[in-house]
């Protein structure tokens, strides 16, 4: 009996169990399937507050940089500060904060001098007292650099939860080089990142990169980002702008502009051999002397280009036979009636040129002469003229990549828009819409001896120095003429500018020599035409240099009111850039420049030895340079005096990696932008020569970022 009621006993106890374990298993799965389906929403509300999912995670947007690597635009970030008077570290222990007003914003000064140590002091009580979660410490943006000082400052390394620290984070387009060919480069807007013009417009797509994705989880008090994707960052764009040689085209064409009060300009610079365009120039003028780069003149204008079309015309002539350089036309007294409208040059009114050749039409640049050449071999064919300077390229879509880049309009003879007069005006640059970039394509051609290359404004894209795609030399046309034509055009060039009575005498050089033809338009006035009050005129010089082995092709275009002259103007200016960018190529030997009896003392600029080291030694002067030299340095400083007819040289006391400005008066544009460039400032020149003032005085502290201008004189 016993034995029975213990078993009983047993059996009750596993049956309870096995009961129990079933009711609780089956809470389990009603509580599970209640939080599932019943109580889904609530769950991911909470879910959500600890996990942030698919957030952007923004590429660096690539560079543009010009043809050496030297940077045009890049993305350097920027920084706003806030602090969070609510954070978990000021809540729990504020004593940090409100014990050490003084110490934070003497620091805080410190960094910013611009603001003083009290200014800090109200903000931080003022955002204390009214326990903002997003108070603004600081008005301006701060640069990397600073931002890592920042956190240097005792307060503010206890970290953003502890301190309350927040740094807004904005990734700013900078140009290292200022407003330097401003219009081409482009911009993007400063809020939204999104590209606006130039090429950082065109290259948009390469140049910002893919976004990736992360989320945001939450352990326990702060919220650790789990990147899924990884950004890609964009592409660098390797222009063929040369800083150099677009810094001498920009200020010769300025300095211009000013001289003779002119309403803009642009200027173009192309290698020869390549058809890379070294330098583009587009100035308007917005105040008094005051001008900017505003509109792309020169790849986006169309008008009558005027007399520089003239070398079209006569080429196409040329080349189709219908004339010879030696051939004569009786211009009479300047002065023509064309089918009902006065062919009229420039000098009518002192009686003519009377009887010219070929080539003195060209060089004397005679309205009359030309227009009768064209007009005697292509009035009762129009259209193969036009053809003739279809093949020249004139109306060839170059493909620049610009959105302002506008393709020549030259139209082909017919009923609607096509009069009698139409092709003697044509002939002479007028009833055209031509941009200077076409212009320019054309000269450049024929300095290549008849080849045709597309104008090239880009030459690869880039990856942390890599190339990743290549854009080649692209000849549109292997000859625009016969050889025959092409050397006899040449010629004829070289005559405008280098005999007696050429009209490009303004753009040549005693040392070099250079051949074009210079250009002056009436600009019309719209439905008034031509006649309406103050006259405006485009004038131009397209041409190439040296002669007789061109090295780069040049385009120098001006709109002025009243009087002009394409000569004394526009050439004027193309011989000054020539100038200055064949000084900087040409290569001789200084020691032909000696005399042997003569004590020859140089002035040695302060600066780089290094460089002055290699002249001294090749002029064969005697001073204790070599000695002074540390070989086992890339860089010597030091700085020279003459006495008693010898070159004495010292070092030169010059921290180039603190964080301070430096004393760079006295050196050279070299030594001076590279110094304040490797400390991350953006350097302006005003004048040539060497630095005589700096707008940051020595020993202030470099911010990385901020504007320097060094005026110089020679």
């Amino acid at each position: 009996m016993d034995e029975r009621d213990d078993k009983n006993k047993v059996i009750k106890r596993y049956t309870l169990i096995v009961v129990a374990t079933f009711l609780v298993g089956l809470a389990i799965v009603l509580r599970t399937s209640y939080t599932m389906f019943a109580n889904n929403n609530y769950w991911k509300k909470v879910a959500a507050r600890y996990e942030i999912d698919s957030l952007a995670v923004h590429p660096l947007r690539g560079n543009i940089t010009a043809c050496d690597g030297q940077l045009l635009a890049t993305t350097l970030p920027e920084y706003k500060l806030y602090m969070d008077f609510k954070a978990d570290g000021l809540v729990k222990k504020d004593t940090l904060l409100t014990n050490h007003w003084d110490d934070i914003s003497l620091s805080l000064h410190e960094l910013f001098p611009d603001k003083s140590a009290s200014y800090f002091k109200a903000r931080l009580k003022e955002g204390y007292r009214k326990k903002r979660r997003y108070h603004m410490i600081y008005p301006y943006r701060i640069s990397y650099m600073d931002y890592l000082e920042l956190k240097e400052i005792p307060f503010f390394k206890r970290g953003s939860n502890n301190s309350g620290l927040i740094a807004e984070k904005i990734e700013n387009r900078n140009k290292p080089f200022g407003s330097l060919a401003e219009r081409t480069i482009g911009d993007v807007f400063k809020q939204s990142g999104k590209a606006r013009s130039g090429l950082e417009l065109s290259f948009d797509s390469v140049l910002r990169g893919k976004e990736g994705v992360r989320h945001l989880r939450k352990v326990k008090n702060s919220f650790l980002s789990i990147i899924d994707k990884e950004a890609v960052n964009g592409l660098d764009v390797v222009t063929t702008i040369d800083v150099e040689i677009q810094d001498i085209a920009e200020k010769v064409l300025k300095d211009k502009l000013k001289e003779i009060n002119a309403n803009y300009g642009s200027a173009i610079v192309m290698e020869v051999e390549t058809g890379e365009i070294k330098a583009i120039v587009n100035l308007d003028k917005v105040a008094d002397s005051v001008y900017v780069e505003n509109i792309n003149h020169a790849f986006g204008d169309l008008m009558d280009p005027g007399s520089t079309f003239k070398t079209a015309s006569l080429l196409v002539a040329l080349d189709d036979g219908y004339t010879t350089p030696s051939d004569s036309i009786d211009t009479g007294d300047g002065e023509k009636l064309m089918y009902g409208s006065y062919m009229r040059d420039h000098n009518h009114h002192r009686g003519g040129y009377g009887v010219i050749s070929t080539t003195q039409a060209l060089m004397y640049s005679s309205n009359v002469a030309v227009s009768a050449i064209i007009d005697r071999a292509y009035h009762d064919q129009p259209e193969k003229f036009v053809e003739g300077l279809y093949r020249l390229g004139l109306t060839e879509d170059y493909k620049i990549p610009l959105s302002d880049y506008n393709v020549a309009r030259i139209r082909m003879p017919n009923k609607e828009t096509w009069y009698k007069t139409t092709l003697a005006w044509m002939s002479i640059g007028y009833e055209t819409m031509v941009p200077p970039i076409a212009i320019l394509t054309f000269y450049n051609a024929v300095a290549n001896n008849g080849v045709l290359l597309r104008p090239r404004l880009v030459k690869a894209l880039a990856s942390n120095g890599e190339i990743v795609e290549e854009y080649p030399v692209d000849v549109i046309r292997k000859s625009i003429a016969s050889d025959k034509a092409i050397g006899q055009i040449q010629e004829m060039l070289y005559k405008v500018v280098n005999e007696k009575g050429g009209l490009g005498k303004p753009a040549g050089n005693p040392y070099f020599h250079v051949s074009g033809k210079t250009g002056t338009a009436q600009v019309s006035q719209g439905k008034a035409g031509y006649k309406t009050g103050r006259r405006k005129y485009l004038v131009s010089f397209a041409g190439y240099f040296p002669s007789e082995a061109p090295k780069y092709s040049c385009i120098v275009s001006i709109q002025k009111d009243g009087y002009a002259s394409g000569g004394t103007m526009a050439g004027d200016a193309f011989g000054r850039i020539a100038e200055r960018i064949y000084a900087k190529h040409l290569h001789t030997d200084l020691s032909q420049a000696v005399d042997s009896d003569a004590v020859f003392v140089p002035e040695i600029l302060k600066g780089n030895m290094t460089y002055a080291a290699n002249v001294l030694n090749r002029l064969g002067i005697n001073s204790d340079i070599n000695d002074f030299i540390n070989e086992d340095d890339y860089i010597t400083w030091g700085k020279s005096e003459i006495k008693d007819g010898l070159l004495i040289f010292n070092e030169m006391d010059l921290d180039t990696t603190g964080h301070n400005v430096p004393d760079v008066r006295g050196m050279g544009a070299r030594d001076a932008v590279y110094i304040l460039e490797n400390l991350g400032l953006n350097v302006r020149l005003e004048g040539s020569g060497k630095v005589k003032s700096q707008s940051i005085p020595p020993g202030q502290k470099a911010r990385k970022g901020n504007y320097i201008t060094l005026k110089m004189r020679h």
